[in-house]
C-alpha cells in the first residue's frame, strides 16, 4: 500500500479497490481501511490471485464502464526479474503477472496506468540464457526472445496492439532517495496513457547539486523515535558476534582478514555484491534498500547504535508508512509487506504528475490516439546513486556520524590499520559521492 498511500496523500486520487493474494496482506489493508486510514471506507479488497480474477466482474462491482477509470495501478511481483537472485523471467509463472496487469488494462481501458517494478525488468529476456552459455563464452548467438530487454519490448508491442485503445508508454528508471525518501531504492515506473501524450516524470529534487535539497537520512526517519516493537527479525548470536565488531557506517571490511574469511565463507572470494555483508548503518546517510529480511548476514540492516536488526516499525518509517499504520500477520509476513512496498514519496510524486496529466486530458477533451502515435521511450533519471565509498586502493572507508578534534575518527582502527574513517567534517549531512558522477548528465531518454 505504499504506492497507494502516496497517491492518496496528493488529495487527487481515491483507491477504489485492491487485489492481493495473501490473507495477512489483505487483513492489513482491511484493518487500516476500517480505521479510516484510507480515503474510502468502502475500499474493496479482492483476496485472490489476479490470474483468477475477472476484470469485467470487478468493473461491475465498482459500477464502472470501460474508459471510466482515471488510473489503474499495479506492482506485479518482481522476483523473477531481480538481478539479485536467479533470473527466470517469464519462465517463472510469476513472470507472467505483468501480462495479467495488461489484461486489466485491456478490460478497464483506463485513461492512465502506473505499473512499478524492479530495475532488472528493463534488461530481462523472455527466455533467460545463463551467462556461461552466452556467445561471449562460446555459446550460439542469442535468439530474439533471449535478447536483453525483450520482455519490455514485447509488453510495449502488446500495448500498442490493443484494439481501439492503444497506449503510449513512458518508462522511468528512478531512485526514491532523489525525491526525499530516506533510503536508496531504485525502481522502474511504467506510465501509459491513451491520449498519445508524452509524460515527463519530475526531475530529482534531492541530492548534491546546486538547488537540490539534501538527501534525507536514516536518522531523519528513525532517530528519536520510540520503537516499542516486538516485531523484529533479529540476528542470531553468531551474527551479533561479528556485527558487534563493526563500527557504525562499516561493513565486513572492518574485520581482520582472518575473520572476514571465516565469517563469509565462499562469498569472501566474490568480485562484487559484498557491501551488505555485516553492514552496520549510519544515521547520517540514507538507508540502504529496505528488504523483506533485514537479518541476513549478506544484506544486514544493523542499527547504528545497537547490535540488532532494524525493527518492523523502523523499516516502515523508512518506507514512509504513517506512524499509526498497522500490520497484520506473523513477523515475517509483516516485514514482507514493508519490504515489498514502494516508498510513499514515489507514489506522492507520481500522483501529482499523473493528476496534472488527467486534468489536461479532461480539459482538452482528447480521445484515444491512433496506434502510430503510441510510442515508447525509457528515461533514466539518475537512478544509480552512490552516497559513499567503501574501499579504494587497499584502503577501507568507514563512515562516522561523529567528528572529534582535528577530524579524528570516533572509532579506532585497532582491527585493521588500513581502515580509514570518513567523518562529516562539519557538514550537517552526508555528501560523500564520487565527483565523477554528475547528477543531471546521466539523464537520458532511449526510444524502445
Amino acid at each position: 500500500m505504499g504506492l497507494d498511500i502516496g497517491l492518496e496523500k496528493t488529495d487527487e486520487f481515491e483507491t477504489l479497490a485492491a487485489v492481493e493474494s495473501q490473507h495477512s496482506f489483505c487483513e492489513t489493508i482491511r484493518t487500516n481501511r476500517d480505521a479510516g486510514r484510507t480515503k474510502r471506507r468502502d475500499l474493496r479488497v479482492y483476496e485472490t490471485d489476479i490470474r483468477e480474477l475477472d476484470p469485467y466482474q470487478v468493473m461491475r462491482d465498482l459500477n464502472l464502464a470501460p474508459g471510466d477509470l482515471d488510473l489503474l495501478v499495479g506492482g506485479p511481483p518482481c522476483q523473477s526479474y531481480s538481478t539479485t537472485g536467479r533470473r527466470r523471467t517469464v519462465q517463472d509463472p510469476r513472470g507472467t503477472l505483468i501480462w495479467h496487469f495488461l489484461r486489466f488494462v485491456v478490460a478497464f481501458q483506463p485513461k492512465f496506468f502506473l505499473m512499478e517494478n524492479v530495475r532488472g525488468l528493463l534488461s530481462a529476456a523472455i527466455n533467460h540464457r545463463p551467462i556461461a552459455d552466452r556467445p561471449t563464452n562460446g555459446g550460439v548467438p542469442l535468439k530474439p526472445q533471449e535478447q536483453p530487454g525483450s520482455v519490455v519490448r514485447l509488453f510495449a508491442d502488446d500495448l500498442r496492439s490493443i484494439p481501439g485503445a492503444p497506449y503510449r508508454l513512458d518508462i522511468f528508471e528512478v531512485n526514491a532517495v532523489n525525491y526525499g525518501a530516506p533510503q536508496l531504492r531504485e525502481r522502474v515506473l511504467f506510465i501509459g496513457n491513451r491520449f498519445g501524450r508524452v509524460v515527463d516524470f519530475p526531475m530529482p529534487t534531492h541530492g548534491t547539486g546546486d538547488g537540490l535539497a539534501p538527501y534525507s537520512t536514516l536518522g531523519d526517519a528513525i532517530r528519536g523515535i520510540e520503537c516499542d516493537d516486538s516485531a523484529i527479525l533479529d540476528f542470531s548470536p553468531r551474527k551479533r558476534q561479528f556485527l558487534s565488531m563493526i563500527p557504525p557506517g562499516g561493513n565486513w571490511r572492518s574485520l581482520p582478514p582472518k575473520l572476514q574469511k571465516e565469517s563469509m565463507g565462499r562469498a569472501w572470494h566474490a568480485k562484487g555484491g559484498r557491501s551488505g555483508w555485516w553492514r552496520r548503518l549510519s544515521h547520517s546517510l540514507p538507508a540502504p534498500t529496505i528488504l523483506t529480511m533485514p537479518n541476513h548476514a549478506s544484506t544486514a540492516l544493523c542499527h547504528p547504535d545497537e547490535v540488532r536488526a532494524l525493527t518492523l516499525r523502523e523499516c516502515a518509517l523508512i518506507q514512509e508508512f504513517p506512524k499509526d499504520w498497522e500490520f497484520y500477520g506473523t513477523p515475517q509476513e509483516q516485514y514482507a509487506q514493508v519490504g515489498n512496498a514502494v516508498p510513499v514519496t514515489l507514489g506522492f510524486v507520481a500522483g501529482h504528475c499523473l493528476a496534472k496529466e488527467v486534468r489536461i486530458a479532461a480539459e482538452s477533451h482528447v480521445t484515444a490516439q491512433p496506434i502510430e502515435q503510441a510510442a515508447t521511450r525509457i528515461v533514466y533519471l539518475h537512478s544509480h546513486v552512490r552516497t559513499r565509498q567503501w574501499f579504494k586502493r587497499g584502503t577501507v572507508f568507514v563512515w562516522s556520524d561523529d567528528v572529534l578534534d582535528d577530524n579524528l575518527p570516533r572509532y579506532a582502527n585497532a582491527m585493521d590499520p588500513s581502515v580509514r574513517i570518513r567523518s562529516l567534517a562539519g557538514v550537517k549531512r552526508s555528501r560523500s559521492r564520487p565527483s565523477s558522477v554528475p547528477l543531471f548528465s546521466d539523464l537520458t531518454a532511449t526510444p524502445l
